[in-house]
This record gives structure tokens, sequence and C-alpha cells, in this order.
């Protein structure tokens, strides 16, 4: 981190990619991303409105757009929320590019919070790769995110519940098979 005083080094990177904020917002999700072999938490940022214009913006910063609109689809499809009309805008905080599938869950959990206008349970996070048929599928190294995400402070992580995995203490692990599970379990 370079401060007036010169370069600094960052102990924990994760800690500067979430946003310090003292309510909850709708739109906003944390999800746990590798990157090589290091895991960090992620603020993954999304608004959706209705669109003003004849034809839908789908835009993505930090998130490759064809996977955006494939999750949208989705959403359409396997869950029946109509985004088609829809302006979607999605950020990922801190200026990051992310490649790795296993933040799906948290792109679409920021979509649906950002949609219905209801911020997410408090310091949750998210880990799954979601499948063309809305099915919530396993990570590589879950373990490692679950425990990177406890290590910050999360109470709670959703995961695939195909993942291999053993109890970690102090957060409680959500196994979900499909996007819709994930729908009853955030918004009830």
């Amino acid at each position: 981190e370079m401060l007036g005083s010169g370069l600094r080094p960052v102990t924990n990177p994760s800690e500067i990619l979430l946003s310090q904020r003292d309510e909850a917002s709708s739109g906003i999700a944390i999800g746990t991303l590798l990157e090589g072999n290091r895991p960090l938490l992620v603020e993954i940022q999304s608004l959706v409105t209705t669109s003003n214009y004849g034809m839908a913006q789908r835009t993505a910063t930090g998130y490759d757009s064809k996977r955006l609109n494939m999750l949208l689809a989705v959403l359409e499809k396997r869950c029946g929320f109509r985004l088609g009309m829809k302006d979607v805008f999605l950020n990922i905080a801190g200026g990051m590019r992310m490649e790795d599938p296993g933040m799906d869950l948290a792109v679409i959990a920021a979509i649906l919070s950002s949609n219905e206008d209801i911020p997410l349970p408090p310091h949750t996070s998210f880990a799954g790769e979601v499948g063309l048929n809305g099915e919530i599928r396993p990570v590589a190294r879950v373990d490692q995110r679950i425990s990177e995400a406890a290590k910050l402070g999360m109470k709670k992580i959703i995961v695939s519940k195909f993942n291999k995995d053993g109890d970690f203490p102090g957060i409680e692990i959500i196994r979900v098979g499909r996007v819709d599970e994930l729908v009853s379990v955030l918004f009830g």
C-alpha cells in the first residue's frame, strides 16, 4: 500500500478489498476468490434498475460480461426473475479483475439483493459456481475459502452442497444445491 511516507506491506489484502460500512446496503455481496494460491474476500457491487431506454444495459467492471449475461439468463429461466427490461451494473470493488467461477454465487446474490432492494444478511460470504440448469457446483479449495472468511469475521458462508468439506469453528456453513434454494435462504 502506498502511503505519504512510502510503501507499507499489506498483511491481509482482503481487508483492503472490503469496504467499511455502518449500515447494510442492497446490492452488495462478499465473495471468496482464489487469486493463485491465495484466498481473498472481495466485495461485489450490483445495481439493478428499470431501463429508461429501449434496450437494457449490461455493464460489468472487473467481471466477464458474457458470464454476467449467462447468470442473468439462469435467473430468468430457472428462478422466474424478470430482468430482461432492467439495466444491470456490476462492479468488483478495489479494481480487481476476476476469472474465478467460484464467484458466481456472490454475483447472483448481489444482483438479487439489488433487484429486491433488500440487503443481504450481514457477515455472510459466498463461494460457488452456477451452472446453466441453476445448480450450484462445487469450487476448488473450498476449505481455504471458508478459513479466510472465518478469519475476516464472516459468521456464515454459503457454498455448494456438493463440496466435501468439514466443519470450521466460528463460521456457519450453509449448503445449497440450486439457485432457487439460495433465494429461499436469503429472502425466506
